[in-house]
This record gives structure tokens, sequence and C-alpha cells, in this order.
């Protein structure tokens, strides 16, 4: 293949862009839309994602890659443009969602493993013809009451690497995302117990990849951050820098060329100061940078509210958020804070 599976995650974490998370199920962005009291129909959801992909300035000089739900990768522009031919004119990587969402796992009370694997490799051939140049799948570890439990971290894991292998081997950039919730239940847990669990997933993880012989210069990590649970909100941006990194240093191997949050639950103004502080403050061995849907798509979402005459105002706002980002990812965003105030 032409495209080398190192070149391709070395630009999706490259000169402080990031990833824009497109991926809603047509479930999620149904309650998204609830938020503003808009109907969920194909061509609304089309006409909201092309505000995006179409926001000339935020995509070519923020935004690296934009994963899709399955139903945008193959959609058009209201003009007949393909999705992915606009989002590739802005020089940014098309990618998919490949799972099927997390699922109660038998005989775990409590907690889930994330399914989509059985027909995954001809899905993926599907995908690539279709312009898709890397994939994302997301484990989901909760914590709580005698949660997680040691079989179902070892299940989401090793689900994890059969879709990263699959993904390489269709030469797919995989994004490996196993996210210990902030805002699942009962979310009470402090932040040292979510750095815990975190570590403990990530070495989890990180053997099971080596063991399916996965190559880990062609692969981007989607982790959460150390944060406390969304009932337990204590721990300063300093403190939430200062244990991520932590954290990430002992358990994610150099090789791999970035790392790119997901929001998980903070407000986007949080998920920004957080991501600054990591990169202002440590030396780091990988690119440090974002993953965001929520965080960097609420303002534009609610400032455009479904209506055409809107879509400047909502591109505005999807502007705005992601130069916030982009500048947490170079480590400048406190700096512009302070310059302008």
């Amino acid at each position: 293949m032409s495209e080398r599976l190192e070149d391709i995650a070395v630009k999706m974490v490259a000169n402080g862009k990031g990833l824009l998370a497109a991926d809603e199920s047509t479930g999620t962005i149904k309650k998204r839309f609830d938020s503003i009291n808009l109907e969920s129909t194909e061509t609304i959801r089309r006409d909201y994602r092309e505000m995006l992909f179409r926001t000339e300035e935020a995509m070519t000089k923020c935004i690296s890659g934009v994963i899709l739900y399955e139903e945008t990768l193959f959609q058009k522009a209201a003009d007949g443009t393909p999705f992915v031919d606009i989002i590739r004119a802005a020089d940014s990587i098309p990618g998919i969602k490949v799972d099927m969402g997390a699922k109660p796992q038998a005989f775990f009370p409590g907690e889930t493993v994330t399914e989509g694997l059985d027909g995954l490799a001809d899905r993926l051939k599907t995908y690539y013809d279709a312009g898709a140049r890397f994939a994302k799948w997301r484990g989901v570890i909760n914590i709580g009451d005698g949660l997680p439990t040691w079989g179902s971290i070892k299940a989401d894991s090793q689900a994890l690497a059969r879709y990263a292998a699959l993904c390489q081997q269709a030469g797919i950039v995989p994004i490996v995302e196993p996210e210990v919730l902030m805002d699942g239940e009962p979310g009470t847990h402090s932040i040292d117990r979510c750095a815990e669990v975190t570590e403990w997933v990530l070495r989890t993880v990180f053997t099971d990849l080596y063991d399916a012989r996965v190559k880990l210069e062609g692969m981007i990590l989607k982790p959460n951050m150390i944060i406390d649970g969304k009932n337990a909100r204590k721990a300063s941006v300093a403190e939430v820098a200062e244990k991520t990194v932590k954290v990430l240093k002992s358990t994610v191997p150099s090789a791999v060329p970035g790392i790119a949050f997901l929001s998980g639950g903070q407000s986007s103004e949080e998920a920004t100061a957080h991501l600054s502080a990591m990169n202002s403050g440590y030396d780091l061995p990988w690119a440090l940078t974002y993953s965001y849907g929520r965080a960097l798509q609420d303002a534009a979402l609610k400032a455009w509210g479904g209506k055409q005459e809107n879509v400047a105002a909502g591109q505005r706002a999807f502007r705005h958020r992601a130069e916030m980002n982009t500048l947490a990812a170079l480590g400048n965003w406190q700096q512009e804070l302070e310059k302008a105030a």
C-alpha cells in the first residue's frame, strides 16, 4: 500500500492539530438535536455536518482528521460533493467509527464489552475504498463499588487489540480508545482512584496490543484524562495535568506517535485548559492533542440551531473552539488568554 501507517499517524497529531469527533451515532446525535428542539433527519444531520466540514479556516489550520459515522462517510453535501472530498480538500484525513457500541457483559453486572468484531475485516475494506484512513473503537470502563473487574478490563482490552490488528492489516490507522468514565455511575470516585484504574487499563491494553503484533508506530491512543468523578469534582487544572502525565509516562511506550484525548464529560473550557497545562508544563515523548466531540461542537450546535441563516454563526463558534484547542495542543492557550485580558 502506498500510504504508510506511520506517516498517517504522524499527520494525525502534527503541528498542534487535532481530531474532530463527528461520529455520533444516529441515537446520540438525536439527543444533541433534542437539546435545541431540532428533529433528527438524514438531511438535517447532513446540513449540520456540512456546516462543520466547510468551516475552511478551522479545518485547514486546526483539524488533522475527522472521525465519521458510517452514514456520514458515504454522505454527500447539498451540492453533491462527497464529504470525504471536502475533508481531503482541507488537507484533513477522513476516519470512521467501527465499533457497534458497548453492550452489557454476561455475568459482569454493571460492566460492558464493546461489540463489532464480527465482519470487521470486510467492513474495513469497504471503508478503505470509501476513503477512510483511520478508524476508532471505544472500550468503556466504569468505576464503582467493586468495579471495574479484571474480567471486564481484559475483555475490552483484547477486543481493542484485535480491532487494531485488523485495521493495520487493512492499511488503516487504529485509534485505540479505552475510556475510564468520569460521568459513569455513581461518579463519586477520586482523582487518585481514576489514576489507579487508568494505569491498570493502559498497562493491560498495551500488553494485549503487543501480543496481537500491533505496530505501535502506526496507531494513536485516545484515553481519558485523569480526573475525579462527575459528582466529586475537586481537582485543579494543575493536578489533572500532573496526574495524567504521570500515568501516561508510566504506561504508554514512546513508540506511539501521539495521544489524542477524549473530552469525556468535561466542559469545553476544562478540556482545553487541561490539555494546554500538559503541553506547556511537561517534556513529553509523544504529541499530546485532542479528539473532541462535544468540546468542539456544543457552541457551534447552539449557535446554528438548525437554521440556514445561522450557518455563519455556527461556523464562527466551531472555529473559535478549534483554535483554542490548537493553542492548547501547542501549550500556548493560557498565554493567549493572558494577552487578551
